[in-house]
């Protein structure tokens, strides 16, 4: 498409806030940006930034329904994040008790890659990427 650039943001909504706000900042070390409570949405809305500028917006709504299956429910099916040694980041996310599945390497792109869960169990993967 003409005039595209990228990945603005992505979405999600939590179940409980705090402890998603503490996933993504204190675990996965995204920047807060901004932090807003809408009290007539009675919500949250978190902006934060990853290393190479992408947005994730964290946000929690009274009564949102929960996903429907894990993860072949249409719409998107995981957060792919880039990591510069998935070994590393794994004994990271070990030390915080976040269990993953044993790494594997795509047949087609010859990158290892892993998934894990945040609090409310949607899927990420993180792979493992050498920037040139």
């Amino acid at each position: 498409m003409r005039g595209l650039l990228g990945v603005h943001h992505v979405a999600i909504i939590a179940s409980d806030y705090g402890r998603s706000k503490r996933f993504y900042v204190e675990i996965l070390g995204a920047e807060i940006v901004s932090e807003t409570y809408r009290e007539a949405r009675r919500s949250h809305k978190l902006n934060l930034r990853l290393p190479d500028g992408v947005e994730i917006e964290l946000f929690d709504f009274p009564e949102a329904p929960p996903r429907p299956s894990y993860p072949e429910a249409r719409g998107l099916r995981h957060l792919a994040l880039r990591a510069s040694d998935l070994d590393v980041a794994l004994a990271h996310l070990r030390t915080h008790g976040i269990r993953h599945e044993e790494p594997r390497t795509d047949e087609l792109t010859l990158a290892r890659f892993v998934f894990f869960e945040d609090p409310d169990g949607l899927p990420i993967e993180l792979v493992e990427t050498v920037d040139s």
